[in-house]
């Protein structure tokens, strides 16, 4: 499972958000989804942890805090939905 961090300043890194996280456990992986046509982050990212709770320890602690200006999201990562292709 990962978490879903939303409403992030454009400016952050995948270090940023793997520092912040690291509070609360074993960051396994950061994912900041890129825009195709201006490749700028799109505002959110997807983070791993090692062990569930930790997962939900980041969640308690961080959604709805204040980062860069920013109040963060922070939850339970939903699976993708599967959209009709064009």
């Amino acid at each position: 499972m990962s978490i879903y961090v939303g409403n992030i300043a454009y400016t952050v890194s995948q270090e940023d958000i793997q520092e912040v996280f690291a509070d609360y456990g074993t960051v396994k992986r950061v994912t900041v989804p890129m825009d195709r046509e201006s490749g700028r982050p799109r505002g959110f990212a997807f983070v791993e942890m090692s062990a569930d709770a930790e997962e939900d320890a980041a969640i308690e602690a961080l959604d709805g805090a204040e980062w860069l200006g920013r109040e963060i999201r922070v939850n339970k990562a939903r699976p993708r939905e599967e959209r009709p292709r064009r």
